[in-house]
């Protein structure tokens, strides 16, 4: 909403170390023109083409008489695009958008169930982090509007996160955007349903009632723009209050498909200090993974803080799993790799699933409606379990697709 009786706003970040983004300062007039004032260390490369954009953008608004100054550090259009029209709405009253084309790439949906076992944390004002964040193969990248964002910021980090929905090469990575809470969170998906994102996560939840809500405004979003590509919820339990609803949240709605914790807010919550141990969050996190496996969801681990402590994390990853969670959260790029690694079965899993299989395959073959593993007897759950082990060594490049060939089947 514009802000009454302000003339002129300055918008994005500007000074020493500042990269691939912009600053703008803009003054409406009544007459006068246009007066474009650029500062660019690129202008050479990009001053044509960036002038020509700010001026298109000032047209489509139908703005006759302005002075904008334009300082860049390097900004890519959709970045300046966002910059630009997050400025002009706090000083004029539009509904209109202007959108770039979204890359192809970034329509395609994700599914309720699939890999997610890392999630890159990316601030949603800080385009220089976004840029090349998916070359590192997080499965999920995930656009933050929320702790990530100073509250100064958050009506400009709308217009960027919306723009990199659109723009932003994702690397095949799941677009995931955290959302504020409340109200505001509820004005958050405004700027990014209808823009591609795959995932909506859901800050601070205590009760079903707020992801019922999230999922209705959502629903309506969707009817007005006419989409069909499912929007799941990934509810963040932070508090007591949280843990000890989350049966309830987890099954709030069918397009829960994933469950987090967050580690910081809850300890803070109960009033006791984080530690590497982990001692003062088992009851939450062995609550959280059995509601959200009763509720037939996947459980997300808390972020690993340190990231300089590989060997911290390697050991957080391996806990973390033992307990049934199917990912977690990241802050690093860096963490990427050992999360992914120590996710992944090792050796001894997959050899006793491929012993487990190999058994249920030799009975369904001899007609037997028993499975026997030397002298255990095997119930289809754990046949279950085995086949998802197997499958994820496959998806992950630990077992060939091809291993059972040479085996009698």
């Amino acid at each position: 909403m514009p802000i009454e009786n302000m003339k002129t706003v300055q918008i994005g970040n500007r000074g020493k170390g500042v990269r691939s983004d912009c600053f703008i300062e803009l003054e409406l007039k009544s007459s006068g023109g246009i007066q474009l004032e650029v500062h660019s260390k690129v202008d050479v490369m990009f001053g044509k083409s960036n002038r020509e954009l700010i001026l298109d953008i000032l047209v489509f608004f139908n703005i006759d008489n302005a002075s904008v100054l334009f300082e860049d550090s390097g900004a890519l259009p959709f970045v300046i695009a966002a910059r630009l029209e997050a400025a002009i709405k706090l000083l004029k009253q539009t509904t209109k958008e202007y959108l770039l084309e979204t890359l192809k790439e970034n329509q395609t949906r994700s599914k309720k169930e699939q890999h997610r076992f890392s999630r890159l944390y990316l601030p949603g004002n800080s385009p220089s982090i976004m840029l090349n964040a998916g070359i590192h193969k997080p499965n999920a990248l995930i656009l933050d509007l929320e702790d990530a964002v100073a509250p100064g910021k958050k009506h400009e980090a709308r217009f960027l996160v919306r723009n990199a929905l659109r723009s932003l090469n994702f690397y095949g990575a799941e677009r995931m955007v955290r959302i504020n809470q409340g109200e505001q969170g509820l004005e958050d998906l405004d700027y990014v349903i209808p823009h591609g994102v795959n995932l909506i996560l859901v800050p601070k939840v205590e009760a079903a009632e707020q992801l019922k809500a999230v999922d209705e405004k959502i629903k309506q979003i969707k009817l007005n723009y006419g989409l069909k590509n499912p929007v799941w919820l990934m509810p963040i339990i932070e508090s007591a209050k949280g843990v000890i609803h989350a049966f309830s949240i987890a099954s709030a709605t069918e397009t829960v498909s994933s469950m987090a914790i967050g580690l910081e807010d809850y300890t803070a919550d109960l009033g006791v200090r984080r530690t590497a141990e982990a001692n003062e969050s088992f009851f939450a996190r062995a609550t959280l993974v059995n509601a959200a496996v009763a509720a037939g969801i996947q459980a997300i681990d808390s972020v690993f803080s340190d990231v300089s402590d590989m060997e911290g994390l390697k050991k957080n990853v391996q806990i973390s799993k033992s307990l049934g969670f199917n990912g977690m959260g990241c802050i690093h790029p860096r963490q990427i790799r050992v999360i992914h690694e120590n996710f992944a079965p090792d050796s001894v899993e997959i050899e006793k699933a491929k012993r487990i299989y190999l058994a249920f395959l030799d009975a369904k073959k001899s007609g037997l409606g028993v499975v026997s593993l030397g002298t255990k007897m095997i119930d289809a759950p754990v046949v279950k379990r085995a086949e998802k082990v197997i499958q994820l060594a496959v998806d992950m490049g630990k077992l060939k697709k091809d291993w059972l060939a040479g085996f009698d089947k």
